[in-house]
């Protein structure tokens, strides 16, 4: 074979040029830089939007991730909050703030206007009870005939209500204390009317001067007037009044005339009923506590004791076989 049948074989080597300014690859770079600035600034907006119990629920959670993940607790939220798993609105979209971060709003009372505003809302109540008690009286045939015998009146011990005997007239057998008919008829429908207020009331008897006939007697104007009070109580009690509502049972005896320039008139044979305003009993309540008193003066206040509150037994029952005596 003839040598001129071979070809030559003809190798070109092309050298590519590195495209200098015209390649791609800085824009990769550029992109994850700023990507990276976006999660930076990112991060910066978090932590400063973000409360400082989140952050440690955070970071407890980086540093625990399964122990919080399983039971919960106070490092998966508000750090000091005692709901676990998160703070107290498990619904917030933004950071919680704990307590102790916000000053509480500080307030002030005028406690005088505040008392001065409740003793004129009470005193209207009373008000009100009474033109009720004026109507009632008006519109009963069994309280209109005794209108004359039933005295309302506002007092600073709260809304007082007097019957007063008349000379043909008297609410008690002459030196008993049991109740004539139309007295207890009063009684009841006034009993009726004090379950309107919530105030408790307190009862007094009044005798007129006339003294018990028989020296060295053991039962006198004190006990009548007693036993008269304590007589009108059950009355009420009768007519629908709560019993829980009376405070104060007393027998004032002769000391307390309606008319004191004549102090043997029958006006004076009284019972007082008094609808109380707060003020009153708190005065009453406070005389149940214990004086404070030196050791020393102890027997003295001791002694004494004898001597005081015998009159005023609420619970005192008439004697049998009590001499005569004036109403």
């Amino acid at each position: 074979m003839s040598d001129d049948t071979k070809q030559p074989i003809v190798v070109k080597k092309i050298k590519k040029g590195g495209g200098g300014a015209h390649g791609g690859a800085w824009k990769i770079a550029y992109a994850d830089f700023v990507t990276a600035m976006m999660a930076f600034f990112l991060l910066m907006w978090l932590l400063g939007s973000t409360s400082q119990g989140d952050l440690k629920g955070i970071a407890e959670y980086f540093n625990t991730p399964l122990r919080v993940a399983m039971a919960g607790g106070s490092g998966s939220g508000d750090s000091s909050s005692v709901i676990k798993g998160g703070g107290k609105d498990l619904t917030a979209t933004v950071g919680q703030v704990k307590r102790g971060d916000v000053a509480a709003e500080k307030k002030s009372f005028n406690l005088q206007a505040l008392k001065a505003q409740a003793e004129k809302e009470e005193k209207a109540k009373l008000e009100t009870l009474k033109g009720e008690l004026l109507l009632l009286i008006d519109a009963s045939p069994a309280l209109k005939q005794f209108k004359d015998q039933l005295l309302l009146d506002l007092t600073t011990e709260g809304l007082r209500i007097q019957i007063v005997d008349e000379q043909n007239r008297p609410m008690f057998d002459t030196a008993s204390s049991e109740l004539k008919p139309y007295t207890k008829a009063i009684l009841r429908e006034i009993g009726r009317a004090l379950n309107q207020v919530d105030n408790r009331i307190s009862l007094s008897g009044h005798t007129d001067a006339t003294p018990y006939a028989g020296p060295g007697s053991s039962f006198g104007n004190w006990e009548l007037s007693t036993n008269r009070s304590n007589a009108s109580r059950r009355e009420l009690v009768v007519g629908g009044m709560v019993d829980a509502k009376v405070m104060r049972v007393v027998g004032m005896g002769a000391s307390v005339p309606f008319n004191r320039d004549d102090p043997f008139a029958a006006i004076n044979r009284r019972i007082s009923i008094v609808v109380m305003n707060k003020r009153t009993e708190e005065n009453v309540m406070a005389d149940g506590k214990m004086p404070e008193v030196a050791v020393g003066q102890a027997a003295d206040v001791q002694g004494l004791g004898g001597a005081v509150g015998a009159v005023v037994d609420p619970g005192l029952a008439a004697v049998p076989g009590a001499p005569p005596a004036a109403r």
